[in-house]
C-alpha cells in the first residue's frame, strides 16, 4: 500500500506508506530498493513484538469512536503552534479516524517528513515502527471531496482509491488538481497557519524524486531511520480543544 500525495507539477508525487510502492509515470510500481525496508523489518521482528496490552495503539480496530460534529485540535510543534478545526460533514470517515487517533495520542511526537515549500507538509508515520505496522491495514473508505484543498486546509494521503491510514497533510497552497481524486478535506487550520509555513524543509521530497525521508524506511525503522534527519520538526502534542 502506497500513500500518495497531491499532484506535482501535473504528476502524482509519491508519498510511501505502509508498503514499498511508487506511482511513475501514472502507473503503480513496485520501487527499485524495496530491500532496505525488508530488511528493517526483519530487523524490527527480531527484537520481538510488544504486547497490545504495553500500547493501546497497537489495537487499531478499537478506535472506533463517532467524533462531534465540530471540533479543534491544538498542535504544540517543535516550530510553534496551530489549531485545526474538524468539520464532520465535510468527510465522516475521515474525521472519525482523525479524532480516534487525536484522543489516543497518536501524533504525539511524530515528525513532520514530508514539507515541500509551496505545496504540502504530511505527518502521520509514528516514531515506533511497531505502532506503525499496526495501523498497515487499517484502511478508510474514501469519503468524496465536498470541500477543495485550498491552502490551509487537511487531508488523508492515500495509496488508491479506498486506502487511507494515518498520514495527513496540510495544504500549503491551493491544490486543485487533489479535489478529482478524492483526496477529501476534513479540516483547516484556523490559528497559527504561519507555523506550518515554518516547518522544517530543507530535505525536500524523498526517494525517488529527492533526498528526503524514504518513508519505507521510516516506517519499518521509526526513530532510528529519523535520526538521520535530525531538523525535522515535529508534532509535540496534539489536543483536542473545546
Amino acid at each position: 500500500m502506497a500513500v500518495f500525495t497531491p499532484p506535482l507539477g501535473g504528476r502524482i508525487a509519491p508519498l510511501v506508506s505502509l508498503t514499498v510502492c511508487a506511482l511513475v509515470g501514472g502507473a503503480l510500481a513496485a520501487c527499485a530498493d524495496s530491500a532496505p525496508e525488508s530488511e528493517a523489518a526483519g530487523e524490527v521482528a527480531a527484537s520481538g513484538a510488544p504486547s497490545a496490552a504495553d500500547n493501546p495503539l497497537l489495537q487499531p480496530a478499537d478506535f472506533t469512536e463517532r467524533a462531534p460534529d465540530r471540533f479543534r485540535v491544538a498542535f504544540e510543534t517543535t516550530a510553534g503552534s496551530f489549531v485545526v478545526e474538524v468539520h464532520r460533514d465535510w468527510a465522516p470517515i475521515g474525521a472519525d479516524r482523525f479524532y480516534n487517533l487525536v484522543e489516543a495520542g497518536f501524533y504525539d511526537s511524530v515528525p513532520f517528513h514530508r514539507v515541500l515549500d509551496g505545496f504540502v507538509a504530511d505527518f502521520g508515520i509514528h516514531p515506533d515502527p511497531w505502532v506503525n505496522a499496526a495501523w498497515r491495514q487499517a484502511l478508510l473508505r474514501d469519503d468524496p471531496a465536498t470541500q477543495a484543498n485550498l491552502r490551509g486546509r487537511m487531508s488523508f494521503s492515500k495509496s488508491g482509491p479506498h486506502r487511507r491510514t494515518v498520514q495527513v497533510f496540510v495544504n500549503l497552497r491551493d491544490n486543485a488538481e487533489l479535489d478529482g481524486e478524492d483526496f477529501a478535506p476534513f479540516g483547516e487550520v484556523v490559528e497559527g497557519m504561519e507555523t506550518v509555513d515554518a516547518l522544517y524543509a530543507e530535505y525536500g521530497d524523498g526517494p525517488p524524486r529527492g533526498e528526503g525521508v524514504y518513508q519505507a524506511m521510516a516506517i519499518a525503522k521509526g526513530d532510528e531511520y529519523f535520526a538521520e534527519f535530525p531538523e525535522l520538526d515535529r508534532v509535540l502534542t496534539a489536543r483536542i480543544v473545546d
